[in-house]
């Protein structure tokens, strides 16, 4: 199978499906002499683990990521870095009943015909669970973009019609505490409640619900990106278009700046030492480089397909069938998906940093 993949320079490719005996990832390009802080990536495994709360998915994994190659006495040493993330709770039974039965908006259907046999337990490779693999390796890829102070925060900004507030993108310390302190992963706390109770009541219906998570990218340096067709937007929103469920994805203005003026739009130039503008209508590119400014991007994703509803479906013959939503399933995945986000966009930077260092000698 094709498109397991990501990067140019620092490429991962990633192995594994939902029910299988474990998931992982290959990192290749990583600089050597790179401290690799394992509680670090662990941490962040933590925060995309299954069964964290009432809003999530039952299903009990620990995620506990094993180091096979790649690293010497804590560091890396520029050969590839396999990491291995063992199932450990899967319920293959679960499906039992769709083994030749398309769940209706999955990926049963095209798996079948694109390749001609599909893994129906819990997806299979088009399983979420592929995701805690791009978390490994986008840990390692913040640890990178850590040594050039650049930072990454993405938080949950709506689900359903529930929408949070602007907040001081200034102090990305404080929202961070914010966010790790509720279970929705909001950075406004009056918010992140209404979401709580939305989503538990949503899960009680037996449904599902869809969401926005909002990401800043801070302290980029200018020049990123490589037009024409890697250009910096472009593989962010390749990246974030990868992630399960996702279904729309938009920076800086999105889709508000057409229907704005040009003489509104325009980010205008400040003197100063490092050229700044006064606006950010860009979302920190233009021309599909980094310009310094904050890099800010909003990622839609839809509802969960799996509801614990009858729905009428077609079998793999063509017949009409009925099916019923069993197994553990996220009502909302946007609180465990915030972490996939940030993830995403650090393999991004990290990639463009690293290509960057090609283009000039002295850079």
């Amino acid at each position: 199978m094709a498109g397991n993949s990501f990067g140019k320079l620092f490429k991962i490719t990633t192995f594994g499906e939902s029910h299988g005996v474990a998931i992982g990832v290959i990192i290749d390009g990583c600089p050597a002499g790179l401290t690799i802080d394992v509680d670090f990536i662990q941490s962040e495994l933590d925060k995309r683990k299954p069964g964290q709360s009432k809003i999530t998915t039952q299903r009990k994994e620990s995620d506990i990521v094993q180091i096979l190659s790649g690293t010497f006495e804590g560091k890396s040493t520029g050969t590839p870095i396999s990491l291995l993330i063992p199932n450990e709770d899967q319920r293959s039974k679960d499906y039992g009943h769709n083994v030749d039965v398309y769940r209706p908006s999955h990926a049963d259907y095209t798996y079948d015909a694109k390749y001609g046999i599909r893994d129906h337990r819990g997806g299979g490779r088009s399983s979420a669970r592929e995701t805690a693999a791009r978390v490994a390796a986008g840990a390692i890829a913040k640890l990178i973009l850590k040594e050039k102070g650049i930072e990454i925060f993405a938080h949950v900004t709506a689900v359903g019609q529930i929408n949070a507030p602007n907040f001081n993108t200034n102090n990305l310390t404080e929202a961070l505490a914010i966010r790790e302190e509720n279970i929705v992963r909001c950075a406004d706390p009056a918010t992140a409640n209404q979401m709580i109770d939305f989503i538990d009541s949503i899960r009680k219906d037996g449904d599902t619900v869809g969401g926005k998570i909002s990401c800043i990218i801070k302290n980029c340096p200018v020049g990123l990106g490589e037009p024409v067709f890697d250009k910096l937007h472009a593989d962010l929103g390749k990246a974030m278009l990868s992630i399960n469920a996702v279904h729309g994805f938009e920076y800086g203005s999105g889709f508000a700046g057409s229907e704005m003026r040009g003489s509104a739009h325009n980010d205008i130039f400040v003197s100063g030492n490092q050229p700044k503008t006064l606006t950010n209508f860009s979302g920190g590119i233009q021309g599909g480089i980094s310009n310094g400014m904050d890099i800010t991007f909003v990622t839609a994703f839809k509802p969960v397909a799996t509801i614990m509803h009858n729905q009428q479906t077609i079998n793999a013959a063509g017949e009409a069938a009925e099916i019923k939503g069993k197994g553990r399933h996220d009502p909302c995945v946007v609180p465990r998906a915030v972490i996939i986000v940030e993830a995403m966009a650090a393999l991004v930077v990290a990639d463009h940093l690293l290509r960057q260092r090609s283009n000039r000698i002295n850079y």
